[in-house]
C-alpha cells in the first residue's frame, strides 16, 4: 500500500484534533478527539462516495467548532481496504499516519483491563496511540514510483501462482510417470513442459522412434538435451509404474496448467518490460543500478516498495521500514540475541535477501563481507540477512549522496558512508 516513514509523530499537540478509522471491507468507523477530551463518538460511514463525504463532515465540523489549527488521521495497516480512503484524505488539508496493528493489540488490552475486541474500542486505541507519538507518516508514492509498486506486486502474485502450478504439475507427473522426474527435473525448462504438452504418457514416448525423440529433444532444448536423454526417457518409459486408471482426466488437468503457466510466463515478461520502462523514469535509479548484482527487476522492487529513497532523512527510517531493524529483549544478567523486527514491508525484505545471494556468489560485490561474517561464526543464513542491511546501508547511501557505486569507496574521501 502506501510508504510508510518510520519516525514517531510529534505534531500532535493542544490545536490538533486526533481522527481515528478502524477501516473495514464495507463499513469504517470513525471517531474523533480534541485535546479538552470531548469527543465525537464512534460512527460508521461505508466504503463509497457518501460516507466518505459523511466523514469529512464530521472531522471539519469538529475542527470548525472547537477552533483547531490541525487535523491528524490514523489508521492500521489494512491492505486495499484502506487505500480508496487514503486516496481521498490525501487531497484534503490532514495529516495522515497508520498504526503498527501490534500496538493496537496490546494497548487494547491495557484500555478495561481485557483482551476483548470491539469494533467501538478499536478506533479509541487508534486515537491513544496517535496521542502517544507512536505512528508512521504516510507518503503515497506517485507517478513512476506508483506504477512500480502496482507492478511488482503483481509480478509478486504471478510468481506465487506459477510455483503453485508447477508444484500440481509436478504431482500430477508422478502419477502419471514418475520416472519422467528422474530424467528431466526441471518441470520449469521449455524441454519438460513441450514433452508433457505433447507426449505425456510413456505409451507416447515409446509410440515415437528413438531417432524422433532425439531429434525433438535437440531441437527444443537448443542442442542441450540429445540421444542420451532420449535413452533414459525410452528406458524409463518401459518399466513405469505410472498409473493407468484415470489418465484421461489427468491429461486433461495437465494440459491446462500447461497453458495456465504459459500464460504466465508471458504475463510476467510483460510486467518485467512495464518495470523497465518505469524504472528509466526514476531519475537515480542509475546510481542503484549502478553496482554490480543490482539488476533492473530487483531495483525497480525496491523502489517501487520504498515509494522514493529521497522521501527519508535517516538510514533507520528506512530500515524500519524494510522491516530489517534489529532489537533484543534483554533483561538483568540475561543479554538476549538481536533479532530483525520483520514488522515492515516483507517483500521488500524478500527483495533485498535474494539481492544479497546474489551478490555474495563468487566475484560477488558482498562476497568479502560475507566471508568475514562466516568466519566469526554466523550462520549462513544470519550472514544474508547482515548482508541484505548492509545493501540496504550502500543504496540509501547512493541516492543520498547521489553517486555510483565504488567497490573501493572506503579510499574516497568525498564518499560519505551511511550512518
Amino acid at each position: 500500500m502506501e510508504k510508510i516513514q518510520a519516525k514517531k509523530i510529534r505534531f500532535v499537540n493542544e490545536k490538533t484534533l486526533i481522527v481515528a478509522v478502524d477501516i473495514g471491507k464495507g463499513v469504517n468507523l470513525g471517531y474523533a478527539r480534541c485535546p479538552n477530551g470531548v469527543e465525537v463518538k464512534p460512527f460508521e460511514f461505508y466504503n463509497n462516495g457518501e460516507g466518505f463525504k459523511k466523514l469529512w463532515e464530521r472531522i471539519w465540523g469538529a475542527k470548525v467548532s472547537h477552533g483547531l489549527e490541525a487535523v491528524v488521521v490514523g489508521f492500521e495497516s489494512t491492505g486495499a481496504y484502506g487505500e480508496p480512503l487514503v486516496q481521498f484524505l490525501a487531497k484534503r488539508p490532514v495529516r495522515l499516519v497508520q498504526v503498527n496493528p501490534l500496538h493496537t493489540k496490546r494497548l487494547k488490552e491495557l484500555e478495561g483491563n481485557s483482551p476483548a475486541k470491539t469494533d467501538r474500542k478499536d478506533p479509541k486505541v487508534i486515537a491513544d496511540i496517535i496521542g502517544l507519538g507512536h505512528a508512521l507518516t504516510v507518503v503515497i508514492p506517485e507517478g513512476p514510483a506508483a506504477e512500480l509498486r502496482r507492478l511488482t506486486q503483481g509480478r509478486e502474485r504471478a510468481l506465487k501462482r506459477r510455483t503453485a502450478y508447477l508444484n500440481q504439475l509436478q504431482d500430477l507427473v508422478f502419477l502419471l510417470f514418475p520416472e519422467f522426474l528422474q530424467v528431466l527435473k526441471n518441470l520449469k525448462s521449455r524441454t519438460a513442459q513441450y514433452l508433457l504438452r505433447h507426449v505425456p504418457h510413456p505409451q507416447d514416448i515409446l509410440g515415437m522412434s528413438l531417432e524422433a525423440l532425439t531429434v525433438t529433444l535437440r531441437r527444443v532444448s537448443r542442442g542441450k538435451l540429445g540421444r542420451e536423454q532420449a535413452q533414459a526417457l525410452y528406458a524409463a518409459a518401459q518399466c513405469t509404474v505410472g498409473l493407468r486408471e484415470g489418465r484421461r482426466g489427468m491429461s486433461l488437468e495437465m494440459g491446462e496448467i500447461l497453458s495456465g503457466l504459459e500464460g504466465l510466463e508471458s504475463y510476467i515478461l510483460q510486467i518485467e518490460q512495464e518495470m523497465g520502462r518505469y524504472l528509466a523514469q526514476i531519475p537515480y535509479s542509475q546510481w542503484l543500478l549502478s553496482m554490480k548484482g543490482m539488476g533492473e527487476i530487483t531495483v525497480a522492487g525496491l523502489i517501487g516498495e520504498v515509494g522514493d529513497f529521497r522521501q527519508f532523512d535517516t538510514l533507520s527510517e528506512v530500515m524500519k521500514l524494510a522491516g530489517l531493524d534489529l532489537y533484543e529483549i534483554s533483561s538483568g544478567k540475561h543479554k538476549g540475541r538481536r533479532r530483525i523486527s520483520k514488522r515492515g514491508r516483507p517483500l521488500m525484505r524478500k527483495l533485498l535477501y535474494f539481492a544479497a545471494i546474489n551478490m555474495v556468489r563468487k566475484g560477488g560485490a558482498m562476497r568479502g563481507p560475507y566471508e568475514r561474517f562466516l568466519q566469526r561464526g554466523m550462520l549462513k543464513g544470519k550472514a544474508l540477512v547482515a548482508i541484505a542491511r548492509k545493501l540496504l546501508r550502500i543504496l540509501f547511501a547512493l541516492v543520498r549522496d547521489q553517486r555510483e557505486y565504488q567497490p573501493d569507496y572506503r579510499l574516497d574521501p568525498s564518499f560519505q558512508r551511511a550512518a
